[in-house]
């Protein structure tokens, strides 16, 4: 009986170490660098430090980009209020009428020059009946249109 159970305990050590020697290979291929898990963790490493430095670049020239921005936009605000003021001084100032009368087409039968002269005399009254009054423009809260 002793006899039957060594061979037995020795089958199955001998059973164990093929099984361990099994998953030592599969353990190497698993890891190895260039065609298992490890070479695609070193790769996706690699590809994570990559973007990482691309997305600092980013920020940095988005950073850049943001700051011109807000400079141009402080030049606009400061230039659109020059126009303000310079369009409200101009609205005091009379309207100049031309010095020499203008020039009457030349037609041939009296009948087209005086259809020309009433289809042109409304539209030019229309234009002298229009004229703007009140504020030409109106200055908005700026507090209320900044965007976040």
């Amino acid at each position: 009986m002793d006899i039957i159970a060594d061979i037995l305990l020795a089958a199955g050590a001998l059973g164990a170490g093929f099984y361990c020697l099994v998953l030592s290979r599969r353990l190497k291929r698993f890891n190895d660098l260039e065609k298992g898990v490890g070479g695609a963790v070193a790769v996706l490493s690699s590809q994570v430090d990559d973007l990482n430095k691309s997305l600092q670049s980013a920020q940095q020239v988005s950073d850049g980009s943001s700051k011109a921005l807000q400079q141009l936009t402080g030049r606009a605000e400061s230039v659109a209020q020059r126009l303000e003021l310079m369009m409200a001084s101009m609205h005091d100032i009379p309207e100049a009428r031309p010095a020499a009368p203008v020039a009457e087409p030349v037609a041939e039968d009296e009948e087209m020059a005086a259809a020309y002269e009433a289809e042109s005399k409304p539209a030019e009254e229309i234009q002298e009946e229009v004229k703007p009054s009140g504020l030409m423009f109106v200055r908005h809260n700026r507090s209320q249109n900044r965007v976040a």
